[in-house]
């Protein structure tokens, strides 16, 4: 393992894992420090939630080294796995209970539970607390996933593209949460097909394609790295507009003022984004 890892929550080298003839996850290397938020971005198909499940110890790898919070998930202890906490794609809560019910009852599987009234409200789910699950729309039954997976106090959190289903509303509620658990220490791991959510909470990216890392780092850093160039936008004096895709806009700007002896009409320059990234490493727009 790498010599820092006394500094990471998770450090993987080389893992790997098949399913008969398709390789999933081909020799991915991660390291994720312990309190950050890091965003696993890539294509359906990419190996994201086959690494994910892996991190967990809910699925056997077939090379590389793994360790999360010190201890190998293929042999996680329970203790281990009650400091690991997950919200699957799929949903996890028992259909006739209610949202109150279900929230207590995974709250007693904890050695140190947050507050089970606490983390129903975080989630936005008050006033369907008492509702049984079955009744809960879509985002409503996601918002409880994302209860179940906080409720034990977790020293890792893993988000399988945790919201899905979810309205505007419900999302950026959400974005709230993961901000106020990462400024108390939990460190994250977030697989998400919306890349403003990705930019908007993770300290730094891993982009996947055909199981494998393409890019890592900070996503100003990204931007800047694999960005695919600014566009520099303006107005001629007849009113036409021009504009261009320059690696060096700074220039750009400059030979502008220089021709127009000052002020650009209509002048705007708009800096590769985190999609202009996304498709630059894969080949796919925004993965949606």
């Amino acid at each position: 393992m790498t010599a820092h890892a006394n500094d990471l929550a998770v450090d993987v080298r080389g893992l790997r894992k098949r399913y008969g003839d398709v390789t999933a996850v081909d020799g991915i290397d991660l390291g994720i420090r312990a309190g950050e938020v890091f965003g696993l971005l890539g294509p359906n198909g990419a190996g994201k939630s086959t690494t994910v499940e892996i991190l967990q110890g809910h699925r056997d790898r077939d090379g590389g080294e793994v360790r999360v919070l010190g201890a190998d998930p293929a042999t996680g202890t329970r203790a281990w796995r009650s400091r690991v906490g997950i919200v699957w794609q799929d949903e996890s809560a028992p259909a006739e209970l209610t949202v109150r019910e279900t929230v207590r009852h995974f709250a007693r599987y904890y050695p140190r539970p947050r507050d089970p009234e606490q983390v129903i409200s975080l989630v936005g789910l008050e006033a369907k607390a008492d509702s049984r699950t079955k009744t809960l729309s879509g985002g409503q039954r996601r918002r409880l996933d994302v209860a179940l997976g906080v409720i034990g106090g977790p020293d890792l959190l893993l988000l399988d593209e945790p919201t899905t289903g979810f309205d505007p509303a419900a999302r950026r509620r959400f974005w709230d949460l993961i901000r106020t658990l990462a400024d108390e220490g939990t460190t994250i791991l977030l697989t998400t097909h919306y890349l403003e959510e990705a930019e908007a909470l993770a300290d730094r990216l891993a982009v996947v394609a055909d199981g494998r890392v393409v890019a890592e780092g900070e996503p100003a850093a990204l931007r800047e790295r694999y960005g695919t160039g600014a566009t520099v936008a303006w107005s001629e004096p007849d009113g036409t507009a021009r504009s261009t895709r320059t690696d060096t806009p700074t220039r750009v700007v400059a030979e502008l003022t220089h021709r127009f002896d000052g002020e650009i009409p209509g002048l705007t320059v708009t800096r590769p984004t985190l999609e202009d990234v996304y498709l630059s490493l894969t080949g796919q727009g925004d993965p949606r």
